[in-house]
């Protein structure tokens, strides 16, 4: 079984950066064969996939929304997965959530019934 906290949100003007981070738990080699997703999901919107990265970090799967402005990566070994979400807008605001898959490549984004374990979110306000 797999744990997950996330960290890194906060109050961020718009334009601003931030990284978040999902620590995860647990069996290490579980960990290690599945994929991890970040969504978010403002008030009275679903939840909505953002970015996914493959169980060996060599494939990523990003919304059409957060191209070019969210990065994905992940750390193994110290079984970590980052998001760094830059150019930030007030629409990004929103609780962000890192999830695992239940399979090694990334699941399509809209299919969340694929990620199983789920951590309890970091909020992301972009406000001025």
């Amino acid at each position: 079984q797999l744990q997950l906290v996330e960290s890194g949100g906060g109050l961020v003007q718009p334009g601003g950066s931030l990284r978040l981070s999902c620590a995860a738990s647990g069996f290490r080699s579980d960990y290690r064969a599945r994929a991890i997703g970040w969504f978010r999901q403002a008030p009275g919107q679903e939840r909505e996939g953002v970015p996914c990265i493959s169980s060996s970090g060599g494939g990523t799967n990003y919304a059409d929304s957060v191209k070019g402005r969210f990065t994905i990566s992940r750390d193994n070994v110290n079984t970590m997965v980052y998001l760094q979400v830059s150019s930030l807008k007030p629409e990004d605001s929103a609780v962000y959530y890192c999830a695992a898959a239940r399979v090694s490549l990334c699941p399509d984004l809209e299919r969340k019934s694929e990620f199983d374990y789920w951590g309890q979110g970091t909020q992301v306000t972009v406000s001025s």
